[in-house]
């Protein structure tokens, strides 16, 4: 592990830009920056628009370490290069900012009230590249719906199991069980994954790190114990469909958690605004989710 990297997401102020939109979320993505699908014949076009869209937002000026510690990178985006770089020594070298790379491939239908992941294909060697990359951490998403304790005590098994993999093979894993802002019993899930967590982090080697991206709690600071374990590096929040607006505004209530947005941060931004128009959104965007990650 860098050791300078593990500094920096212990104790660096900054939050982490969630620029990992999969095929199955590109689409909108690039609908909501006013790209519609009749722009794009096939996934290989998509691909290229949205990584567009994710350099012009990573090039940009406002986009700095002084706010942003980190990235949250696509598949696609860890291949591809900027001016001779691949992506993730660009965004070290030139922006000082860590590299994490999406591994998950989509979600198992709903069973017991929760989404596991689907079986991760190539692991190993997508591990092994990533690390050749530059790449510091990986992020997988899984997904609970309803207080059913066999479905999240899966869900957070899932979760460890492939996290020990990944520590394993020199990187850190971002451990991400979202909690569906919709779920009617929300307060009840976080109980119970809290729980699950807590068991889970007992039976990790003893100089393993993890991160872990969580759904803001119903109550303010509810995971602010889990702040406090040593094996934990930071406590992530995702925006889960909220407005960057509620979202930033929940996330302020917790002071443990740092933001990890991804549809919240790029809200606002269209392919047709003019470079300074666009940055002026992207600044706006970044200050306010910086702010909610640092309150006293």
């Amino acid at each position: 592990m860098n050791e300078e990297k593990e500094l920096i997401m212990k104790n660096g102020q900054g939050f982490i830009a969630a620029l990992d939109q999969s095929g199955g979320s590109s689409a909108k993505t690039l609908a909501l920056y006013g790209v519609n699908n009749d722009r794009y014949q096939n996934d290989a076009e998509m691909f290229d628009l949205i990584h567009e869209m994710r350099m012009r937002v990573m090039t940009n000026q406002v986009f700095t370490s002084d706010l942003i510690i980190g990235v949250i990178l696509f598949l696609d985006t860890m291949n591809r290069k900027k001016d001779g770089q691949l992506i993730p020594t660009y965004l070290w070298e030139k922006k000082h900012m860590i590299s994490f790379l999406k591994i998950d491939q989509g979600l198992l239908e709903r069973k017991e009230g929760v989404c596991l992941m689907k079986p991760i294909l190539q692991l190993i060697p997508t591990l092994e590249k990533a690390k050749a990359c530059g790449i510091f951490g990986t992020k997988m998403r899984s997904v609970i719906y309803e207080a059913n304790y066999e479905g999240i005590k899966r869900v957070v098994e899932q979760q460890f199991i492939l996290a020990k993999t990944i520590y394993e093979n020199g990187l850190v894993p971002i451990i991400e069980p979202e909690v569906d802002i919709h779920a009617k019993d929300k307060e009840k899930c976080e109980e119970i994954l809290k729980k699950e967590i807590i068991n889970q982090l007992t039976n990790l080697p003893s100089n393993m790190k993890i991160i872990l991206k969580l759904t803001i709690p119903t109550i303010p600071n509810f995971y602010e114990e889990l702040g406090n374990n040593e094996k934990i590096l930071r406590i992530l929040a995702l925006s889960g469909g909220y407005s960057r607006e509620e979202a930033c505004k929940k996330l302020a209530q917790n002071k443990n958690m740092t933001a990890s947005f991804s549809r919240a941060l790029l809200e606002g931004l269209k392919y047709d605004d003019t470079e300074e128009v666009f940055s002026k959104k992207l600044k706006k965007s970044i200050d306010q989710i910086y702010a909610s990650s640092h309150t006293e």
